[in-house]
């Protein structure tokens, strides 16, 4: 019997069109002969839609077009059953569109990467592949992800982290604050984003404003740092979860700017970045030392362990050449385009990476299944009116 695979993607995220790649290449990737795949489709308002069109991607030229022709439907979980029910139901016609065994998530960015998704199917019991809601939302929180990593003794840059309502409403004394702290060139990125999205370099004090009225655009969060100037940037991924995890080649990301653009990543490799991350220019393998690729391969698979990753991740480093320090700079808990490319140099194929991300998450159901979410309690057996007060009213 076939295991159903509900491949969910989109969502309310500025990295929207970015999933939609993702989640047509991994469509396209898995072994049909375990698995019947139903894509879900999460528009920017969070409505799910399915039908025959949703996963091709030539469809989404034309989103509307595309929603009139499909079916919205939402999760239900029928006593451990997981149904995609049509909504709104009309009529007494057959109300059920399909079930599902396991949700694999191929989304980026807020609202969705961060673990808010991963909370809705948690709550709704259903098996989903991936980083559960913690790992989610420390891999997407870059502040919180560098207090993590610094308390594991795991090499970042130090930050100062800018709320935008304290920013405007003392820019002189924030600004006074960060020269203090950290000398120029700075970067200015937003806290929770990925996908080189809303990340400015500033050389001064008139730049740094620039930065922040930029970055202030897409986050309510930014994190400054010191802009690293001679560097080489190098991203590794990680695959498995706390019990054993492994680390794939090393790439060598090739950017057009002093920094890593959504152009470099998403378009300029690919026409019209069809290939998503997987087209994007890079060297692969790394042009490193032997030495430093398994540094860096075995500072991978601490950062995923530290931060208690489950499945793919890819984790983006640079290499400061004066110093000759590895830093790490962030993780991305679901990787553009899922990473495989970076699998495929050490035997594992797109096919193979699918699989033992679906085996993970099994593995992770049955490791919880002996989770007791129950305690014995008779506190609700003799309750009154005179029990509303709550804790006040107990002795």
């Amino acid at each position: 019997m076939l295991i159903r695979v509900g491949v969910l993607f989109g969502g309310k995220s500025v990295e929207h069109e970015v999933s939609i790649i993702s989640a047509i290449q991994a469509i396209n990737g898995f072994d049909k002969t375990k698995y019947e795949i139903i894509p879900l489709y999460m528009t920017k308002e969070g409505a799910l839609y399915v039908g025959d069109s949703i996963g091709k991607i030539e469809e989404y030229r034309n989103i509307p077009g595309l929603l009139k022709k499909s079916h919205r439907v939402i999760f239900i979980n029928d006593d451990g059953k997981f149904l995609l029910m049509k909504y709104p139901a009309k009529g007494f016609g057959k109300r059920m569109y399909a079930s599902v065994d396991i949700v694999f998530p191929i989304v980026h960015g807020t609202n969705v990467e961060d673990g808010a998704l991963q909370g809705f199917l948690k709550t709704l019991s259903v098996p989903f592949v991936g980083c559960d809601v913690a790992a989610s939302a420390a891999g997407m929180e870059k502040y919180t992800q560098k207090a993590i990593l610094k308390y594991n003794d795991i090499p970042v840059l130090d930050c100062i982290r800018v709320f935008s309502a304290a920013y405007f409403k003392d820019i002189d004394t924030i600004i006074g604050k960060i020269e203090s702290s950290i000398s120029y060139p700075l970067i200015v990125k937003p806290s929770n984003l990925g996908s080189s999205i809303g990340i400015k370099k500033a050389l001064n004090r008139d730049e740094l404003k620039d930065a922040f009225e930029y970055t202030f655009q897409y986050a309510n969060i930014a994190l400054v740092e010191r802009a690293v100037t001679n560097l080489k940037e190098i991203n590794c991924a990680v695959l498995g979860d706390q019990d054993l995890a492994i680390a794939s080649e090393c790439e060598e990301p090739i950017n057009t700017d002093d920094i890593l653009s959504y152009n470099d990543k998403y378009i300029s490799g690919g026409k019209n970045g069809a290939k998503g991350m997987s087209g994007a220019k890079r060297r692969l393998p790394a042009d490193i030392t032997p030495e430093t690729r398994e540094e860096i391969r075995n500072l991978a698979i601490k950062t995923f362990q530290a931060l208690s990753c489950n499945g793919v991740a890819r984790i983006d480093f640079f290499i400061d050449l004066q110093s000759n320090k590895i830093f790490i700079n962030e993780i991305n808990t679901i990787p553009g385009s899922l990473s495989f490319y970076l699998w495929e140099p050490i035997g594992i194929s797109y096919t193979e990476l699918l699989t033992r991300l679906i085996n993970l998450t099994f593995k992770r159901e049955r490791e919880n299944a002996g989770i007791s979410y129950y305690i014995d309690t008779n506190i609700l057996v003799n309750f009154t009116s005179t029990g509303t007060k709550g804790t006040k009213s107990l002795a």
